[in-house]
């Protein structure tokens, strides 16, 4: 879960990157997915951008909660066509 004061801290620190993973023309494929999980599990903060042609029907924030949701991550901001996303990383025992 993503505290308030978190939630500010990740969007001043990711507000100037560059997004690391592109949703393109053919959508939200599983390769992705992992992609995408496999980001998380090694930074725990990931930054996509949805492009133009991906969102031929569905709005950003509806794919942005659908990624959240399928990668059990917590949705930091929406802004625009592009998304941040959070989870926390599993310990290793």
């Amino acid at each position: 879960m993503v505290t308030p004061r978190m939630r500010r801290r990740i969007k001043r620190e990711f507000s100037l990157e560059k997004a690391t993973v592109r949703i393109g023309k053919s959508g939200l494929t599983q390769q992705l997915l992992d992609e995408i999980d496999r980001q998380l599990e090694k930074n725990e903060i990931v930054k996509v951008k949805i492009l133009k042609s991906a969102l031929a029907d569905k709005k950003a924030k509806e794919v942005a909660s659908e990624v959240a949701e399928k990668t059990e991550a917590s949705l930091v901001e929406v802004r625009g066509h592009t998304f941040i996303l959070y989870r926390r990383k599993k310990r290793k025992k």
